[in-house]
């Protein structure tokens, strides 16, 4: 599987967890809800901003989001 179809299936599949329509997942990017089902099917990659965007909102790793890791948790730094 290419990271463009790992992507596609991780974001897919977080917004149906959430019981996010597409075009709610949309209003919370500022896209249209036909971008988002382009981003799902794979047609179109999201820019940088709307990937950092998705990861914030789903609490997901960058990494993860976009197969790079299969560790979907946020790795934070704990300050001493």
């Amino acid at each position: 599987m290419t990271s463009n179809e790992i992507f596609s299936t991780r974001l897919a599949a977080l917004r149906k967890e959430r019981k996010l329509s597409l075009p709610a997942l949309g209003d919370i990017l500022s896209i249209s809800s036909q971008a988002v089902s382009q981003f799902e099917k794979g047609g179109d990659m999201p820019s940088f901003d709307n990937l950092v965007a998705l990861a914030d909102y789903f609490n997901v790793s960058l990494d993860w989001l976009t197969g790079r890791s299969e560790r979907r948790e946020l790795w934070v730094e704990r300050k001493k």
